[in-house]
């Protein structure tokens, strides 16, 4: 399973990954692989709890969003009630979300990666291999009956 997890979460297919500390990477990394080992032997109300919780998690995009929202309306707030030397704060954060969707990369992703926030990829491959572990896939393998039976199929 961990070379799948690997092959999930290669940096050349995640550009905040890529593009991140990689010793944040990896330590995100190790700590997803413990809870999956943990999981893989407890009971199936815990882990349909941390799968919720998965699904309730925000990924390193959605914080980044809010962030810059909450920073450019506070800017502009200030600049219009206080100075308008704080009219630079919006500015500087539109630039940033620029950077990030142009490259993957801003320099809060470097701040937020060490915070451990993790991206959509990380949260869903998590998710992936509880459910697999689970056993949420079985009789669903390439060539199943059910995938190549009936109209329409050949």
């Amino acid at each position: 399973m961990d070379a799948r997890l690997e092959q999930l979460l290669a940096p050349r297919y995640d550009r905040v990954r890529r593009h991140g500390p990689e010793t944040a990477n990896e330590e995100i990394l190790r700590e997803m692989r413990e809870r999956i080992a943990w999981y893989a032997n407890r009971p199936q109300d815990e882990v349909e709890q941390r799968l919720e919780a998965l699904e309730r998690e925000w990924d390193i995009e959605r914080v980044l969003e809010a962030k810059a929202a909450s920073l450019s309306l506070m800017g502009l707030l200030l600049g219009v009630t206080v100075d308008r030397k704080w009219l630079w704060v919006p500015g500087v954060v539109a630039g940033f979300l620029l950077q990030h969707a142009v490259s993957g990369w801003c320099p809060p992703v470097e701040v937020f990666r060490r915070l451990k926030f993790r991206t959509r990829k990380e949260i869903d491959a998590e998710k992936f291999v509880l459910r697999v572990q689970r056993g949420d896939f079985r009789g669903a393998e390439i060539g199943h009956s059910a995938s190549s039976e009936g109209p329409g199929w050949g």
